[in-house]
């Protein structure tokens, strides 16, 4: 019978750890899966709550521009027989606009900025495909200290990834009245 090497146990045994010791280093080193995006109807919802404000308080405008491509259009209802196109910018300044003008309802009248607004999400329907997504929005707008309940509104927002996050490409809004109640996708 031949004789055993004292140190042939030791080299492998030392072999075997740094074989181990680099596999584990070589996946630690692999770069995780990218995170996932926060959902689409999780940027419109925070939008609603980006939009509000308390009394003296005004909206963040660049936290709100940061939402939306730069070539998006915002399509609103601006009166009861008129919809209005917007750039981002000309959908900014009309909110700004509103916070600065008064409301009067019987003898008591309010500005925004001073008194506070919000609009608030009542119920969403979202659909996300690859890099596209279109949000289905009922939400509920009030001026404080304006008696009466609050307005409910209709907005479709388009949305699509770019560079891993969701950014609003179009948006339409409608009224919601006795003559076109909420849809039924809403309720």
């Amino acid at each position: 019978m031949g004789q055993r090497d004292p140190l042939r146990p030791g080299v492998a045994a030392a072999a075997a750890l740094l074989f181990l010791l680099a596999a584990g280093l070589n996946q630690a080193q692999e770069p995780s899966p990218p995170a996932s995006p926060q959902p689409a109807g999780d940027i419109i919802a925070g939008l609603y709550g980006l939009v509000s404000s308390s009394a003296g308080q005004l909206p963040d405008w660049d936290k709100v521009r940061s939402r939306f491509l730069a070539e998006a259009v915002i399509v609103l209802r601006t009166s009861r027989t008129a919809l209005t196109a917007f750039t981002v910018e000309g959908f900014i300044k009309d909110f700004v606009d509103f916070y600065e003008r008064p409301f009067r309802r019987g003898e008591r009248t309010v500005v925004p900025k001073e008194s506070g607004f919000t609009e608030k999400v009542v119920r969403t329907k979202v659909w996300e495909f690859g890099d596209m997504a279109h949000v289905l929005v009922l939400y509920e707008s009030q001026i404080a200290g304006l008696a009466g309940p609050p307005q409910q509104g209709v907005d479709s927002w388009l949305l699509v990834r770019r560079d891993g996050r969701w950014l609003i490409a179009a948006a339409t809004n409608e009224i919601v009245t006795a003559s076109r109640p909420v849809p039924a996708e809403l309720r």
